[in-house]
């Protein structure tokens, strides 16, 4: 009995012990089943993200058009190009997924890329499964895609992802603004992540980021462990809603009018800055608005991030002397024919001279209107007008406020004065800071018989094609009477057709038209040192104008600072000339001497139709027909009105178009034949084209490097 016991005592230890051992597993396994949370871990949860496919749906950010419905903004498809290196990824296959001849491979896609064969070496040289072929490589057009592909190189594939694209360039780059790729970090389920995200940065872009961007959706269901879809699983998609679509009043045919003329400008006078801003009288809509610097918002080449329409405010001169007088005007006080001594007064011991020094003798205040007299404005601050009229109406014809116009950071400028000296100034503005688009606003006034007119840059909004917002004019209360804008309108046409004799206007006199403005000069407050810069260059000139007189539908307003040649002939010849093509364009000039030889074409969209009918109707205009098809397949321009000889540009259906001959062309218009052709360019100097890197009739290959030159 003793022996048997101790036999059964080893087999009971060992019973015992995977006893324990397998009740420990069972109350693990009834842990891990009935408990919601093992460890800290919420197993369904993790479950579900192990097996949980998710990706998001990308929206599509707002296209930004012009007045006309053409394109100044929009995404589209930009590729990476890659290079898989492994030769795992061929295997055993006798057609070749990598990158084996890499010599043959860098010399072919080096031109393309325009990167050293050197440089592509050392990048398919590397030791990984796969790389980017950068910075030539990155963000390709489908043309240039198209190229590669089409040269069959083994291994090389593409990465394809959306980029901001502003198919016209250096184009109202100020109002439209620019969007781009930007890091951002995003909290998703209590966890931060990075994300890239197009954000608006300049413009109209950020203004309206919100409804531009849309909002992205995403897609999410369960997969099994080979990455498909688990049969009979929910599947929750959220699509994505696309951005809105913006149109801008931006006429694109004003826009290319004042860019061609600033450029010559810029070319003549070198000014540090200019801004050139043209608005319907009627509707307050901004049909064009350029400024140099500008920048190109494809390559985000910026030396100022700030828009010269809104955002300046600077001393403008003898401009605001229209205010001052039509202040004067309404109060009722103004006597035009009464009489003052020019030159100089002196205000509390401060003199103030007219900007000849000598002055004209004893003038008239409506002649000193003509002749820009400052002495005649301080001389109606003693007469007519006391410090609190003068604030009242500036403040009254919005100076000092913000307008709201459609664009961001918009400046309110100062109305600041209060000694006599102050005062003073204010009244040939100096010493006070407005911004161009308050200029324009306030001149609204004299165009709409007495009424303001709140300027716009955005014409309406569209989403999904519901249009959810449109423009509408806003019109003040009457402001001033009939009476003050009828005398204020001869004070400022006196000012420009000289009919007193003398004025210094009539550099802005286009034949044919009845233009009525104010010039100005400022002194440029030194910001440094205090006090006014004293060099014969320092000084900022202004245009305020509007045509025709009788009943003004374009207002525009200029601004030019320290042109380097100290004059303002620049802004002259450029006002001139911008002032004429428009009124060329609107149908404005009335030359009695040529109406028998001046016929008006209206351009409409001629796309599809053929060439030969095209031709007959449009004869009389200047045409540039850009290859050899027999069918138009683009233009420049369209939907507007051209005169006789006036040049229009048509692409036809030819796809073997040669280089053609764009010497003597302005800038402008070799733009637009390089735009119609799909060209990359790139443009030396101002005026006319002199030189171009591809010969006539050559095939085009490659970017096209252009030659201009200022003509004697």
């Amino acid at each position: 009995m003793k022996t048997r016991s101790i036999k059964w005592k080893s087999p009971m230890i060992v019973f015992c012990t995977f006893l324990v051992f397998i009740c420990i597993l069972f109350l693990q396994y009834l842990y891990l089943s009935l408990s919601p949370n093992v460890y800290g871990i919420n197993m369904q949860e993790f479950a579900s993200n192990r097996n949980t496919y998710s990706s998001t749906l990308y929206a599509k950010r707002g296209t930004v058009y012009d007045s006309q419905g053409d394109i100044l903004a929009n995404d589209v498809s930009s590729y990476t190009v890659i290079a898989y290196l492994d030769e795992s990824r061929t295997g055993s296959s006798t057609t070749l997924y990598h990158v084996k001849d890499k010599q043959m491979t860098a010399e072919a896609l080096s031109p393309l890329l325009n990167m050293d064969v050197d440089t592509l070496l050392d990048l398919l040289n590397q030791d990984k499964y796969q790389v980017e072929l950068g910075p030539g490589g990155r963000g390709i057009t489908e043309i240039l895609k198209k190229q590669i592909e089409d040269l069959n190189l083994p291994g090389i594939d593409f990465i394809e992802s959306y980029k901001r694209f502003y198919p016209n360039g250096d184009f109202a780059s100020y109002i439209v603004g620019y969007a781009k790729k930007n890091e951002v970090e995003i909290v998703v389920d209590d966890e931060t992540k990075t994300e890239t995200v197009m954000q608006g940065e300049l413009g109209i872009e950020v203004e309206y980021d919100e409804i531009l961007k849309g909002v992205n959706g995403y897609i999410s269901y369960q997969q099994d462990r080979y990455g498909y879809k688990i049969p009979d699983t929910p599947e929750e998609n959220v699509p994505a809603q696309d951005g809105s679509d913006i149109y801008l009043t931006i006429d694109a045919n004003i826009q290319r009018i004042i860019e061609a003329a600033l450029d010559e400008s810029i070319a003549f006078d070198s000014p540090d800055w200019v801004t050139v801003n043209v608005m319907d009288a009627k509707t307050g809509d901004i049909l064009a608005s350029a400024a140099s610097p500008s920048f190109d918002p494809n390559k985000l080449n910026l030396t100022n991030y700030e828009n010269p329409l809104t955002s300046f405010a600077y001393e403008p001169g003898s401009v605001m002397k229209i205010f001052t007088y039509m202040c004067a005007i309404e109060k009722g006080t103004y006597k035009g024919d009464q009489t003052y001594q020019s030159g100089v007064i002196d205000v509390e011991g401060t003199k103030i001279y007219d900007w000849n020094k000598v002055g004209w003798g004893e003038i008239t205040y409506d002649y000193g209107f003509e002749m820009s007299s400052n002495v005649g404005t301080v001389n109606i601050m003693q007469n007519f007008l006391t410090k609190d009229d003068l604030k009242d109406c500036f403040t009254k014809y919005g100076f000092g406020s913000q307008t709201g116009i459609e664009l961001p950071r918009e400046l309110s400028g100062s109305l600041v004065f209060n000694y006599p000296v102050e005062v003073a100034a204010a009244s040939y503005g100096q010493g006070i800071t407005t911004t161009p688009i308050q200029h324009l606003q306030a001149l609204s006034i004299i165009a709409n018989d007495g009424y303001m007119v709140k300027p716009n840059i955005v014409s309406k909004i569209v989403n999904n094609g519901k249009i959810t917002y449109e423009r509408q004019v806003t019109k003040s209360e009457r402001i001033v009477s009939q009476a003050t804008v009828d005398k204020i309108k001869e004070l400022m046409y006196n000012a420009i057709n000289d009919v007193e004799g003398g004025a210094i206007g009539t550099a802005y006199i286009v034949d044919g038209l009845d233009v009525i403005g104010k010039t100005g000069t400022a002194q440029i407050y030194d910001s440094v040192n205090g006090g006014y810069l004293t060099g014969w260059l320092d000084n900022l000139y202004s245009f305020s104008g509007m045509f025709p007189k009788d009943d003004p539908e374009i207002i525009m307003f200029i601004s030019y600072k320290r042109p380097k040649n100290g004059s303002n002939r620049g802004l002259k010849n450029m006002a001139h000339s911008i002032i004429e093509s428009i009124a060329k364009y609107k149908g404005l000039i009335s030359d009695k001497k040529d109406d028998n030889d001046i016929k008006s074409y209206e351009i409409t969209d001629y796309t599809n139709l053929d060439k030969e009918d095209v031709l007959k109707k449009l004869d009389g205009l200047d045409i540039v027909i850009l290859g050899n098809g027999n069918k138009i397949i683009d233009q420049y321009p369209k939907n507007t009105t051209l005169v006789t000889n006036d040049k229009i540009f048509l692409l036809t259906n030819d796809n073997n178009i040669k280089m053609p001959d764009l010497k003597g062309y302005s800038r402008i218009e070799a733009i637009s034949i390089l735009n119609l052709l799909n060209i990359d360019y790139e443009i030396e100097g101002y005026g006319f084209v002199t030189e171009q890197s591809i010969k006539v009739e050559e095939k085009i290959t490659d970017k096209i490097k252009l030659t201009l030159k200022q003509e004697e």
